[in-house]
């Protein structure tokens, strides 16, 4: 299969699905869904495959949402102007989160490698998989908790218990691999000259287990998470998160990045400072465009 985001080969009994935009830290572009749903098919098409790993060409995993596009942009149904259709903005999104959770769905198991960072839709991804290897000095988090989105997977919570997604989501703060690894949130973090080789010793792992023994014992995890709820989860964030990027602040954070660049209004997010003090909230009339 053609890919533009990414590549996809097979390494003995290990398929390796690489995010490949390396200049743009592996940014999520419109096509990446599909593209991540697409090579996960093909991996679990392929008998010879025991264990998908999923890694991030250069120096970050991904740094989520393409930000040039999605926030500087006019990219369609992201941030409608106004009037919002918030059934469209839902099909659109949870056609994204669908797409991620194939990594959730795969019969295979997914290890995912993440160095640089896995932020915001980044997270998301990372978090859709079964097992998460860091770099110490990595970054993982949902930056956009703090204005302009909700994490429409869901799966902090499944992951940290409430306490730990509250602390994490209500903060939008970044946690190193040290930090993650020690609240629960993955796998396992080495020093980043080692991460490779970890990955590659825990796949090499799985690779020696019988592919039925691995998807029974996935299936029968992943079936608990869903008994306790996953897909209500999934509807409600991902409802709530068209909303947060069509609130008056999501509004006003749209406005300064098309105004400032979207690095700019990200450093003001994320500063700590009282945003709706420093950015102007636009009332009047709703504009029909």
């Amino acid at each position: 299969m053609a890919y533009t985001t990414l590549s996809h080969e097979r390494d003995g009994r290990i398929a390796r699905i690489t995010f490949e935009r390396p200049e743009r830290l592996n940014a999520i572009a419109a096509v990446t869904p599909g593209e991540i749903e697409r090579a996960v098919a093909e991996a679990n098409a392929d008998d010879r495959v025991h264990v998908i790993v999923l890694a991030g060409r250069g120096a970050a995993f991904c740094a989520g949402y393409d930000l040039r596009d999605f926030a500087e942009g006019q990219s369609e149904g992201v941030q409608e102007r106004m009037p919002w259709d918030p059934m469209k903005d839902y099909a659109l999104m949870k056609g994204y989160t669908d797409k991620f959770m194939s990594l959730w769905r795969s019969h295979k198991p997914v290890i995912c490698k993440v160095q640089g960072y896995a932020v915001a839709g980044g997270s998301d991804i990372a978090l859709c998989c079964d097992l998460v290897v860091m770099a110490e000095d990595a970054r993982i988090g949902y930056p956009p908790a703090r204005v302009w989105g909700c994490p429409s997977t869901a799966m902090w919570v499944y992951r940290l218990g409430a306490e730990g997604a509250k602390r994490m989501l209500l903060t939008g703060d970044l946690a190193t691999g040290i930090e993650a690894k020690a609240m629960g949130l993955v796998t396992d973090a080495v020093p980043a000259d080692r991460l490779d080789a970890r990955v590659d010793a825990l796949a090499e792992r799985l690779a020696g287990v019988p592919k039925n023994q691995l998807m029974m014992q996935k299936l029968a995890i992943n079936q608990a998470i869903a008994n306790m709820g996953l897909e209500t989860s999934q509807t409600i964030a991902t409802l709530f998160d068209g909303i947060a990027r069509h609130s008056p602040e999501g509004m006003a954070f749209k406005h300064r990045a098309e105004e400032a660049g979207f690095k700019q209004a990200v450093r003001e997010r994320d500063s700590g400072e009282y945003l709706d003090e420093i950015w102007p909230i636009r009332t009047g009339p709703v504009q029909y465009e």
